[in-house]
């Protein structure tokens, strides 16, 4: 019987799971809240603030939901699961209390601590004083300052000196830059190596992890500019070996898994480890309780498996007996921003060169969106900082970032920003491998 489904949130991320879960044949009338103007031409958009938990869980009871995807992280900090439970309407994703595992970097630090998951040096503190005594006695740079709470993904700090450290404190404990997010900061050793981030299905008791992904998080090409949500991906992340891969189950994964049953917060859902490959092994820099943005736009269109059976499996306890398979192709997403995002940016800009929110006749082209609204006109426009996410799948690397790029040469808008260099490092490590 086909379900009624609802997948909250609003960005790129979620497009991707839409688009993947209308491939089950189990999947029905599917919805988005609140969605973007992209996002209405696969799915029915209703405007309710994702973090409305009340005025969302009356809406999925109202329009008897048969199962609901919560995609973003502030729902489920708030308890949306908890909530929709309540009402009797399962859903994919972590309770409360298990997405403090990304909702509290102290709570997440000290579960790596407690159960011995290899993870940066780090101290945490309430005390701004504390914070620098911590910083001149340990001397040694560049050292990481982190705001505790939820923060955009921007609330982490990389400080090359003493100075920067100070000010670093100030801007989060003391002029709350981040909100009650920066009333406690978590202060950590600084890694060097690959990052890689692996998302995973989880029930709680297995862990299924999915292709490994490569992140470019700074603005501008070679790495530089702020930090932003995300400005491209590929995957899988050549450094991530099948050695690397055994060696993350044993000593990462399962370990966390087990960690959280003992504390009385089993986790279900995706669980998302953000990876270091150091000179000593992997170790974590950080977990999330939820699909990654932009990971989600390359990981998802290489699944050949049924997204929705597995998360439903995820609900249910029953992973361990449902397949999860990836196809051994490679994927590649380039953003398309709007000029001085992460900063100041302008809205309301048409988009040209897409039909229906797509680009017309590409097979292996995917158009995801992430910040787009539909005028009164029927005119697709730029409504955020990330405004689409251009994503090709080919059989090789080298291709599918070819071929994002050449696609996302066909669409325009006034101000259009995007990275020249989205997956070079991969491939530079694919040649020397």
């Amino acid at each position: 019987m086909a379900k009624k489904i609802l997948v909250v949130g609003g960005g790129g991320r979620e497009h991707a799971i839409i688009k993947a879960l209308k491939k089950s044949p189990d999947c029905g009338e599917i919805w988005c809240a609140p969605g973007n103007g992209g996002i209405s031409y696969d799915a029915k958009c209703k405007n309710i603030k994702a973090t409305d938990v009340d005025t969302m869980v009356a809406f999925a009871a109202e329009e008897q939901f048969d199962y609901v995807v919560v995609a973003q992280d502030d729902p489920l900090a708030l308890g949306m699961v908890d909530a929709l439970a309540a009402v009797g309407i399962p859903a994919f994703g972590p309770d409360k209390a298990a997405a403090r595992i990304e909702a509290s970097k102290v709570f997440s630090k000290d579960l790596m601590k407690k159960y011995g998951i290899p993870t940066a040096r780090y101290e945490t503190f309430d005390d701004p004083a504390k914070v620098m005594d911590y910083v001149r006695a340990e001397g040694k740079y560049p050292v990481v300052i982190k705001a505790d709470g939820l923060a955009l993904g921007k609330g982490v700090l990389i400080c090359e000196n003493k100075q920067q450290a100070a000010d670093g404190v100030k801007e989060i404990m003391l002029d709350k830059k981040f909100g009650a997010s920066g009333n406690h900061v978590v202060v950590e050793e600084f890694l060097t190596g690959p990052e890689v981030s692996v998302l995973s299905f989880t029930d709680g008791k297995v862990v299924k992890p999915m292709v490994s992904s490569m992140d470019h998080k700074r603005a501008n090409d070679h790495d530089t500019g702020l930090n932003t949500g995300g400005m491209g991906t590929v995957a899988p992340n050549p450094y991530y070996t099948p050695a690397i891969a055994a060696e993350c189950m044993e000593k990462i994964f399962l370990p966390t898994i087990r960690a959280m049953n003992a504390e009385g917060c089993p986790f279900k859902g995706c669980l998302y480890f953000g990876l270091m490959l150091t000179p000593d092994g992997p170790k974590v820099i950080e977990y999330n309780c939820r699909f990654g943005d932009p990971e989600t736009q390359v990981v998802l269109p290489l699944l050949e498996s049924d997204l929705l059976q597995i998360m439903t499996a995820c609900t249910n306890g029953t992973l361990a007996d449902t397949e999860v398979r990836f196809s051994d192709g490679a994927a590649a997403c380039v953003i398309l921003a709007s000029g001085g995002y992460p900063v100041q940016y302008e809205k309301g800009k048409p988009i040209s060169g897409l039909t229906n929110g797509q680009l017309a006749g590409e097979e292996n082209i995917t158009v995801y969106h992430s910040g787009t609204a539909i005028t009164e006109d029927g005119t697709l426009v730029t409504n955020g900082g990330r405004v689409l996410g251009v994503t090709a799948t080919a059989p090789r690397l080298t291709a599918a970032v070819t071929q994002a790029y050449a696609a996302a040469e066909k669409i325009s808008f006034e101000k259009l920003h995007k990275r020249t260099d989205i997956g070079l490092r991969a491939l530079k490590a694919i040649a020397e491998g």
